[in-house]
């Protein structure tokens, strides 16, 4: 990318300022981006555990496999899933805080006496699966914005910070340039009258 500029001592400013700017915010950007590098790596583990439990939770009831068609599924069903939001370097995440549980009245005299423990595993398998959700929306929403501070970063440090170094180091050579001349040029007329007047 070409940093746009004029040969002279606005500009230069201008470029002094901007360049100082992406100087100062360069090391917060990095701090960030190994931050939410970090972050994702632990959401990530967490998935995976999460996906470890729910796994393990369906081959502990496997044994009751064909039990599990006797079972009503509609007796149990998410009413509500309470989530907040925590902010990790500067990133909205979500949180399970709860899940509420809507449970069908059933008899308990012509219903089997495993069904009380069939409505728990499902309470229990559900939360799983919805903490193992959540947590891969939060990995997933801290790697897009470790992707855009990591853009960020490359942006300043192979891009911005490089054109506006040399930017200024051109405008700083032009004007000591134009100045060598103008010296130069005031030389050369001070010269002349001196040798007219000497005429004289």
């Amino acid at each position: 990318m070409a940093i746009k500029f004029q040969y002279n001592k606005t500009y230069l400013q201008r470029l002094k300022k901007q360049l100082a700017v992406r100087e100062k915010a360069l090391p917060t950007l990095k701090n960030k981006e190994a931050a939410l590098r970090s972050e994702v790596k632990k959401a990530k583990e967490t998935a995976e555990s999460f996906d470890r439990k729910l796994q393990q939770q369906l081959q502990e009831h496997q044994h009751a496999i064909s039990l599990w068609d006797e079972f009503d599924n509609e007796l149990v069903s998410i009413k509500d899933v309470q989530l907040s939001v925590k902010k990790i370097a500067g990133v909205k995440t979500p949180v399970l805080e709860d899940v509420l549980f809507d449970i069908k009245e059933y008899s308990m005299f012509n219903k089997p006496v495993w069904y009380l423990d069939g409505i728990n595993i499902t309470k229990q398998l559900a939360h799983t699966a919805l903490e193992r959700e959540v947590f891969s929306q939060k990995m997933e929403l801290l790697d897009h914005a470790r992707k855009k501070t990591t853009q960020k970063v490359n942006l300043y440090e192979k891009v911005q910070i490089p054109g506006f170094e040399e930017a200024i180091l051109k405008i700083k050579r032009y004007l000591e340039d134009e100045e060598n001349l103008s010296k130069a040029a005031q030389k050369i007329v001070k010269n002349r009258l001196e040798a007219a007047e000497a005429k004289l």
